[in-house]
């Protein structure tokens, strides 16, 4: 029978059967995997009408399935006596009241679907609300902030396939 030359330490033993000297494993630190895009946000107008509700609900059980998440969103329309109201100028109770109301909403909306951990509110006026969905339909939207400007342009719709005749 052959001489087994395989070195004791790398069949699981010890070096000159001293534990002692045993050769230490270090942890392999692995470098995280960053994903490739960001993960989704799906933003619902929950207005307290029956099909908000099932739009809140909808968006939570795709936000599970996306691994996304939900930003329920409560739109107040501003003063329009006032050109240069912004929400700092808008009355907090009500600020305060339709919040409360869109996280009563959320929580039985939660109830209903079981998605836990994936939701958001926020409480927008009209203008920025109508901006989002403006862009969402196509119009461009340009963000600007103190680390630059984004221009939001629609995704170029796919051409229709060419359906080739039969027997061709």
């Amino acid at each position: 029978m052959p001489e087994d030359t395989t070195p004791e330490h790398a069949r699981g033993g010890t070096v000159g059967g001293n534990p002692a000297e045993a050769p230490r494993v270090e942890p392999l630190r692995l470098t995280p995997l960053l994903p490739r895009r960001q993960s989704p946000w799906l933003v619902v107008d929950v207005d307290g009408t029956p099909g908000g509700h099932r739009a809140l609900v909808w968006a939570l059980r795709e936000a599970a399935r996306r691994e996304a998440t939900v930003v329920a969103v409560s739109v107040i329309d501003g003063d329009d006596e006032d050109p240069l109201g912004g929400l700092g100028r808008t009355a907090r109770r009500t600020v305060d009241a339709a919040l409360e109301r869109l996280e009563a909403q959320v929580l039985r909306a939660i109830a209903e679907t079981g998605v836990v951990g994936r939701t958001r509110t926020t409480v927008l006026e009209r203008p920025v609300f109508d901006a989002l969905t403006s862009a969402a339909r196509g119009a461009d939207l340009v963000v600007v902030g103190a680390h630059g400007k984004t221009l939001l342009r629609p995704a170029v719709p796919r051409l229709p396939a060419r359906r080739l005749a039969r027997g061709a």
